[in-house]
């Protein structure tokens, strides 16, 4: 009989023994990679130093070789699915191809960048962003992610210090400390509507000053960029791009806008 009780409690509690076990190992993982994670990526270089845009040499980094930037060019591509839904994605490609092509497949360099949303005017702003980054002639683009690295550029600390930016230092920090998830998605909407509303279409197109003739390729867009992303040949009107504005100009506009 004590057998017998022993041989069912022992059964019993194998299925336990067996949880605590997992819980147990899973908890020592997390713990490990909450601690040692960051050394991972501190000594394996090459996670990030293979592919990257380089704000301070203008350098584009990849596994073809590096290319200054202001050799790529952005555009658009629509795709459709089996049931007619279009998706909208901005991509960046180097403009000559015979210098930058993968070896493995004969592709010309090219990089995909996602945007939260389907709207066609967050492609032209995900562009504007990059080109901000990479512009070291003004302040980086003030978002949540690159505001721990603000003090380690010399034109974005000269521009904090002077009190252009407006901001605390620890603006989106404290902003994400404070607010529920509620207002962080009505915050975000906000933003959304903002981004729309900008005139992307009416900007003046800066590569005309470093690529001779490039202007003539095309002289006009579209008045309403979201409206021609979701029917291209459907009452499409079209205005002529203004002209090429400096840099400094440019930086105005976008200050003036913000």
């Amino acid at each position: 009989m004590f057998l017998f009780a022993a041989d069912t409690i022992l059964a019993a509690l194998t299925p336990l023994a067996i949880v605590v076990v997992i819980c147990g190992v899973c908890t020592v993982l997390r713990k490990l990679y909450e601690t040692q994670s960051i050394r991972f990526y501190k000594s394996n270089q090459n996670w990030s130093d293979d592919v990257a845009f380089c704000r301070r040499s203008g350098m584009v980094k990849s596994f073809q070789g590096s290319f200054p930037f202001y050799e790529f060019d952005a555009f658009i591509e629509m795709a459709a699915d089996m049931k007619g839904n279009q998706r909208h994605t901005l991509k960046v490609r180097h403009r000559y191809p015979q210098f930058s092509k993968d070896k493995r497949n004969g592709l010309p360099l090219e990089f995909t960048f996602p945007t939260d949303t389907g709207s066609i005017a967050e492609r032209y702003a995900m562009w504007d962003m990059l080109s901000r980054f990479m512009d070291v002639s003004q302040p980086l683009p003030d978002i949540p992610r690159l505001e721990p690295f603000r003090h380690l550029d010399p034109t974005t600390r000269a521009f904090d210090e002077t009190g252009k930016r407006g901001r605390p230092a620890t603006y989106w920090r404290d902003l994400y400390a404070r607010v529920d998830e509620k207002e962080l998605n009505r915050l975000r909407d906000e933003h959304h509507q903002k981004v729309n509303a900008a005139p992307w279409g009416s900007r003046p197109d800066l590569m005309a000053q470093s690529v001779p003739g490039y202007e003539d390729s095309y002289t006009a867009e579209p008045e309403d960029v979201n409206a021609y992303a979701h029917a291209p040949t459907k009452n499409a009107r079209f205005v002529e791009r203004p002209a090429a504005a400096s840099s400094d100009d440019a930086s105005d506009q976008h200050d003036s806008r913000r």
